[in-house]
């Protein structure tokens, strides 16, 4: 809010040939208190107005004048502006305790559908690492749609359709055993799918065996689609259970199969409108030259991912009408995706420039990526269950009295492995390491949990109630914490238009050291001013119980 009121104050003082937009991009936060809260740099003006930077920042300074102003200085072609800290430590306080759970909230998204494809796991094949981020991300950017105002409607739109299904029941007719199955189905479809590759290196006939399956389940022949079903249902009731321990639900649940009548009047309509043309046998549309034709069917008759996408992105246009659809996939998806988007603008549908592909990185084994056909992966469920051992341990060494200590490590524990994926810029990869992921100090989920539940505890010690809450401020050793406190806003709006979850994992870092830096500070039980601080501390607690919510995070209030 400062940061805007100053750039509007200097771009009336300059001008209009200098809008607001372009002085606030060039608005600084000082690292450094003695510098000021925001430090404006008059360097870019200088050819312009042919004067010196410092003669400028002179001349700005001068008249520059706010009550949010404490005082202004200029430096080295700089001005430096410091805030009332007791008018933004009161208004900031004010602001958080009207309706702490509106704090940081946004109106901007009211009225409009942002639609989610995310988390889509595969079935018959288990959930490994490589789809947590497809599913924590794209949680963690609904909250923040919702939190803007928009309504949120999250899509798993789970793979159960496609080639690789006619190479499971050809492995399965051949060496399945129905009794493993009904034991551990994941487990012993995985290893027949891996079994299928094996030996199709040295039986190539069997790949064609597949293709023919597929042909089947397409045919809907009741043997492959009685065998098909059984999977599915064993696969989603299996991913289930991780969707409950990780937080997460849906809006809808979906499979690719679910298209299997709606693809041919899309076919259809990309034939009336003269966009499919053949190509070895093969239906195709021809894209501009930056990349290569998009198949539509191929030769022999079967369809491909790629139909059954534009299907599901007409259809869920036609039952939610986005203002945004975000596709949360993998880097390795950006041609396909753009290819989807071009057919369906070619076709005449304009809302597809709503898409969004939100990509992100692999996660990486020992720097190659994790893959079900080569038996190399690593299950999001046995990492789950080690980091809440590992949490458990933790928590009954440092408080062995604590009330139901199983809940609060599962708390953690997730937690610990959903904030090691956002607190990482999505785009790039990652390389697994449980070790990094579970250490429960430093840029950690549990460090925030720990600061969390520590505030808790000082509003516990000093009998606080927000009934009772003081708002005077201007505390040097709070100042930091105020500010921190007071930028949430902006950080929700950035994360939400931006679709960055980790803006709002690295500001909770930024708030946890804050807090700590101020509790290293002061005495906050037992001084004078007990009661305005405690109103602070409580502040700080609405605000990072509701980030932690947005990334998907719970905030125990016992540790």
């Amino acid at each position: 809010m400062e940061k805007q009121i100053t750039a509007l104050q200097i771009s009336h003082i300059l001008g209009e040939d200098y809008p607001r937009g372009w002085v606030e991009s060039l608005i600084e936060i000082p690292k450094k208190e003695k510098f000021g809260d925001a430090a404006f740099p008059c360097f870019a003006l200088a050819k312009s107005m042919r004067k010196s930077p410092a003669v400028i920042a002179g001349e700005i300074a001068a008249r520059l004048k706010h009550p949010v102003f404490d005082s202004v200085e200029v430096q080295s072609g700089y001005i430096n502006i410091f805030f009332d800290r007791a008018f933004i430590t009161e208004h900031t306080l004010n602001q958080v305790l009207e309706d702490p759970g509106a704090y940081g909230s946004h109106t901007f998204g009211e009225g409009k559908n942002a639609v989610f494809d995310m988390s889509s796991p595969n079935i018959a094949k288990p959930f490994s690492m490589g789809h947590l981020r497809s599913t924590v991300i794209g949680n963690a950017l609904a909250n923040l749609v919702e939190k803007c105002g928009y309504q949120a409607v999250k899509v798993n739109y789970i793979g159960d359709y496609g080639t690789q299904f006619g190479k499971l029941l050809a492995a399965y007719t051949r060496w399945g055993d129905p009794k493993a199955v009904e034991e551990d189905p994941i487990k012993e479809l995985t290893k027949l799918y891996v079994t299928f590759h094996e030996e199709a290196e040295e039986e190539p006939a069997l790949i064609e065996e597949g293709r023919e399956w597929f042909k089947k389940l397409e045919a809907q022949d009741p043997e492959a689609l009685l065998l098909w079903n059984w999977f599915r249902e064993a696969s989603l009731q299996e991913f289930d259970t991780l969707y409950e321990m990780l937080g997460v639900d849906f809006d809808l649940t979906r499979g690719e199969a679910y298209y299997t009548d709606k693809m041919e009047p899309v076919i259809q309509q990309l034939e009336d409108k003269g966009l499919l043309e053949k190509s070895e046998g093969a239906d195709v549309v021809q894209l501009d030259e930056s990349m290569p034709p998009c198949l539509i069917r191929k030769s022999n008759g079967t369809t491909t991912y790629a139909t059954r996408d534009l299907a599901a992105a007409i259809d869920r246009y036609q039952s939610y009408p986005f203002e945004k659809s975000l596709y949360v996939v993998g880097n390795e998806q950006t041609l396909h995706f753009n290819q989807i988007k071009q057919v369906l603008k070619k076709a005449g549908f304009e809302w597809a420039d709503r898409m969004e592909h939100v990509s992100f990185g692999m996660i990486l084994q020992d720097g190659q990526k994790m893959s079900t056909r080569k038996g190399k992966t690593v299950l999001l469920e046995e990492v789950l269950e080690e980091a809440v051992d590992q949490a458990l341990m933790n928590i009954k060494e440092k408080n062995p009295d604590l009330m139901n200590p199983e809940e609060t490590a599962r708390q953690v524990g997730v937690g610990a492995v959903i904030f090691h994926d956002l607190k990482q810029d999505r785009r790039h990869d990652i390389e697994f390491s449980l070790e990094d992921m579970l250490t429960f100090e430093g840029n950690t989920g549990p460090y925030l949990q720990y600061t969390y539940a520590r505030a808790c505890s000082l509003l516990r010690k000093g009998g606080f109630s927000p009934e009772d809450s003081k708002t005077a401020g201007g505390n040097p050793e709070s100042w930091s914490l105020v500010k921190t406190m007071r930028a949430f806003p902006e950080v929700t709006a950035s994360a939400c238009t931006t679709n960055d979850p980790s803006k709002a994992a690295r500001y909770l870092l930024d708030l946890g050291r804050s807090f700590n830096q101020y509790y290293a500070k002061s005495k906050i039980i037992g001084s004078p001013t007990q009661q305005e601080n405690l109103t602070l501390v409580y502040a700080f607690t609405v605000v990072m119980k509701e980030g932690l919510r947005l990334l998907g995070m719970a905030a125990p209030e016992h540790m």
